[in-house]
């Protein structure tokens, strides 16, 4: 609605002017032309309202809120309840359809719990209000032990650190991986409809990696066509022991066969305390900094 002034109406002043614009055209004491001339709006604003009227009556020419409501329809005991829930418990756990949280799902979980229909989007504001986001979940093995990783966290990897600077040594986390000529390219831009075409030959191929790297960035690595086994891995070890020009190395590795195989285990003895062999826990290789190597060969 315009004004003359440039002020703001409050809502019950529009409601007034509404009513007074009607009466007067309804009434015959003026046009609809003249009655947008002296209320400051357009004609068309003016038979809009008095078609209102004639439907709705008085009530159809009141102001309506805009934006948002304010306020939730949750209380704080039941907010707190829901994102305890949320972060403590998958759907599934809940008898819910599914395995990660969606504002659909959260929307479920607060109608059968108090009763109350929120829209998604209602959801999503709560959300983000307690201090949640969507994010990518990290994978962990149904038969990894949290408590062992804590101690494993807290207790042995500490008495490694310790005992390698008493020693002057350096630590290096192993891993292996493997590549394929088929691995997934990633995504590009491209022009709609038309999908982008990398040429690259159809043979399928593959090789495989071990590499190590330090806490500090430092990184070695050797690439080979065959399985993983014990000859390769002594030959990593002992490429490893080499290029440390006679400084004590630490390599912290998984549990896979061929680091627990015996021949391994009589190198080492062999080599007078100039390398040490430590195992991670099974089913934890995300304790294991290597793995990011593995995946960052991996993209595109």
């Amino acid at each position: 609605m315009g004004n003359n002034d440039g002020r703001k109406l409050s809502r019950s002043a529009q409601d007034a002017i509404r009513s007074k614009a009607v009466k007067a055209v309804l009434e015959g004491w003026m046009t609809q032309t003249r009655a947008a001339e002296i209320f400051g709006v357009t004609r068309v604003t003016v038979c809009q309202w008095v078609n209102a009227f004639r439907k709705g009556g008085k009530k159809a020419l009141e102001s309506k809120s805009k934006g948002r409501p304010k306020g939730g329809k949750l209380s704080d005991k039941q907010e707190a309840a829901i994102r305890k829930s949320v972060l403590g418990r998958n759907p599934d756990q809940l008898r819910l359809p599914g395995l990660l949280w969606t504002r659909d799902l959260v929307a479920e979980l607060i109608a059968c719990r108090f009763g109350t229909g929120l829209s998604r989007w209602t959801v999503g504001r709560y959300l983000k209000k307690w201090g949640l986001s969507p994010q990518k979940p990290a994978k962990r093995a149904l038969e990894q032990n949290p408590a062992q990783v804590r101690y494993w966290l807290r207790s042995n990897y500490p008495a490694i650190r310790l005992q390698a600077k008493s020693e002057k040594a350096r630590i290096w986390w192993a891993d292996e991986t493997g590549l394929r000529s088929d691995h997934p390219a990633g995504t590009t831009w491209a022009k709609k409809g038309r999908t982008p075409v990398i040429r690259r030959s159809g043979k399928r191929f593959g090789c495989n990696m071990i590499s190590a790297v330090t806490n500090k960035g430092e990184m070695c690595f050797k690439i080979f066509g065959e399985r993983f086994t014990t000859k390769i891995f002594l030959s990593f070890l002992q490429r490893l022991v080499k290029q440390q020009a006679g400084r004590v190395t630490y390599v912290i590795v998984d549990r896979h066969s061929v680091h627990k195989a015996k021949k391994v285990a009589e190198w080492i003895a062999q080599q007078k305390g100039m390398i040490r062999l430590f195992f991670m826990l099974a089913y934890s290789p995300e304790l294991n900094p290597d793995e990011l190597v593995n995946q960052d060969i991996k993209r595109p």
